[in-house]
């Protein structure tokens, strides 16, 4: 299985900024993101279910003032970190699309599928 590097393990704090990261979804040019959120990483198309933009309100700003979930910038819809399953906000019952992502050697990275791709170069 392809890995490819993200970011150290301590680039990431719990509840804290996460890591953007370019890729393409669907042969167009996007963003994926990792965060941290009980202990483990968790990455996800930096793309809301429900309209298709960025989460982030500032570079690497996910999750809102609790750091209990990952908050959509623009219409404010809040997704579970661990799962990307919409729990509020007019996401109704969407959720964001993971990324595998695996943490080993004190840093993390992801692995590509059919759908998510390393950007190119």
């Amino acid at each position: 299985m392809e890995e490819i590097l993200l970011c150290a393990s301590d680039a990431i704090e719990d509840g804290g900024k996460g890591v953007r990261f370019p890729l393409t979804a669907g042969g167009d040019d996007a963003t994926g993101f990792v965060v941290r959120h009980g202990g483990k990483a968790y990455a996800y198309l930096n793309r809301c279910a429900h309209v298709p933009i960025e989460l982030d309100w500032a570079e690497g700003e996910f999750f809102e003032s609790s750091k209990l979930y990952l908050m959509c910038s623009t219409h404010g819809a809040v997704y579970v970190p661990e799962t990307g399953q919409c729990a509020g906000g007019p996401c109704r019952g969407g959720r964001l699309r993971p990324i595998t992502v695996v943490e080993h050697d004190q840093q993390i990275y992801w692995q590509p599928d059919d759908y998510v791709r390393p950007a190119r170069a």
